[in-house]
């Protein structure tokens, strides 16, 4: 399964009747990211207030950026993957401008979280929002 577009995960899920259906979805999306080598799995790259272990790591390609993740958890990975379809091959400033808060209310995503969960999500986008007003700054 290739990585999917935010488009194509809303209406993918849009298909399925229950959670159930749609965690399995989301945790298949998780198995299709590309694998973070071990050796990336450094406290640098570790993500605080995650309850699973997440590492984000950053490439630049000219102005674009492009992340690699992983967690130790399955359904996190899923949740990365949703996270990337949102930031990942695009540039900073399209990062900070993009409406991860709505892209979440469509995605009907934070209700069916645990609060742990959620926290974590959200540790997630801070992340990678840092990184991105960082090289918006740079600029």
């Amino acid at each position: 399964m290739a990585l999917a577009t935010t488009d194509e995960i809303l209406e993918d899920l849009a298909f399925f009747d229950d959670w159930e259906a749609r965690y399995q979805y989301i945790i298949d999306l998780g198995k299709a990211l590309p694998v973070m080598s071990e050796r990336l799995h450094t406290p640098e790259r570790l993500v605080k207030g995650c309850q699973s272990s997440v590492w984000i790591d950053v490439d630049r390609d000219g102005d674009l950026l492009n992340f690699l993740v992983d967690s130790d958890a399955i359904i996190v990975r899923g949740l990365l993957a949703l996270v990337l379809a949102a930031y990942g091959g695009k540039t900073a400033a399209e990062i900070v401008a993009f409406d991860i808060s709505s892209y979440f209310q469509q995605l009907d995503l934070e209700r069916h979280l645990s609060p742990t969960r959620g926290n974590g999500l959200k540790a997630i986008v801070a992340r990678i929002q840092i990184i991105a007003k960082a090289v918006v700054t740079a600029a």
